[in-house]
């Protein structure tokens, strides 16, 4: 397949969307977006406000859409840089209570495995049989020694001085409180589902989660959603694939509310576990009152199409539990 697409400047590219319908009221603060952001990270927020039209229907008769190159009526560039604005402080705000929750996982995890031997994440015998054996990535190899090779990896990467005095001091390999702090969320997720399942619910408790089975997606969960945030991508409305558990209907009653399938599947949920962990570990913290407005201020378009945090999967009445 040949790649036929033209490489534009700048004046073409918006010259582009407003010959596709595109209002731009100040053409020299859209070209400083333009050459700041760029073409291709805007285009996703100004996707939505694309006109889409059905082209037949799956096995359940449902519309199959497809994006034309129009926009909706009244659709301004402004509408499209608020909404990446938006999304931008969203991922900002996220950053802040994730880096408090991993922190905290670290010392739960240290804590639990240090106690019984300061190697135990060396040791086999520290995790469950069937979870260490398991067959991981494209070479099937046992997830025991597919984490002990990345976890290596990690340790002899790290630069960091603390590393240094304790190779230099204590030998070659570092007891588990210090070698977590050379790992990243995805090594971190990847150890807690290797764990014992006592040792997986003891640490689940500690965040009011009764099944450990759940605690763990949700922790896969929060490590997608910090890599969203790392990489600067899209959240605001993107489709989660990798979906959370919840737990039994009334056991974490916000819960409740995203019991169907179109909200599992949008951020909203991944926000509220972010909010519930984070009550855990700062139970006085203001960081999902500063969200909540953050939220409120959702941007208004002057477009025909309709945006809201409905988009994000909230579910109604989301303002009554989210500050309690």
């Amino acid at each position: 397949m040949t790649y036929d697409r033209p490489w534009k400047s700048f004046q073409e590219q918006l010259a582009l969307l407003m010959e596709r319908g595109m209002q731009v009221g100040d053409e020299s603060a859209a070209l400083e977006y333009l050459e700041r952001v760029g073409y291709y990270r805007l285009s996703a927020y100004w996707y939505p406000f694309r006109v889409f039209e059905t082209v037949g229907h799956d096995q359940h008769d449902r519309p199959i859409t497809h994006a034309t190159d129009s926009f909706v009526p009244e659709t301004q560039f402004v509408d499209a840089v608020r909404l990446y604005l938006f999304d931008k402080e969203l991922r900002l705000r996220l950053t802040d209570a994730l880096e408090r929750i991993e922190i905290s996982l670290r010392v739960d995890i240290a804590y639990r495995l240090g106690e019984r031997d300061a190697f135990a994440h060396l040791h086999r015998g520290t995790f469950h049989k069937s979870f260490a054996r398991k067959p991981v990535g494209k070479k099937r190899i046992e997830a025991f020694v597919s984490w002990q090779g990345h976890a290596k990896r990690l340790e002899d990467r790290s630069k960091e001085d603390f590393v240094k005095h304790y190779r230099q001091k204590h030998g070659p390999r570092l007891p588990i409180w210090v070698a977590i702090e050379t790992w990243d969320f995805g090594t971190l997720s990847h150890l807690f589902a290797m764990m014992k399942v006592p040792d997986q619910s003891h640490i689940a408790h500690k965040y009011g989660v009764q099944d450990w089975e759940v605690f763990q997606t949700w922790l896969r969960s929060l490590n997608y959603l910090r890599n969203v945030c790392a990489h600067h991508s899209r959240l605001w409305n993107r489709n989660v694939i990798d979906q959370p558990m919840l737990p039994k209907q009334g056991e974490v009653p916000w819960c409740d509310g995203f019991r169907d399938a179109k909200r599992l599947a949008r951020p909203f949920l991944l926000l509220s576990i972010v909010r519930h962990m984070t009550l855990v570990v700062c139970p006085n913290t203001e960081w999902h009152r500063r969200l909540q407005a953050h939220l409120e201020r959702f941007p208004v378009p002057h477009s025909r199409r309709r945006l809201s945090l409905e988009d994000m999967g909230a579910p109604p009445g989301w303002e009554r539990w989210w500050t309690e």
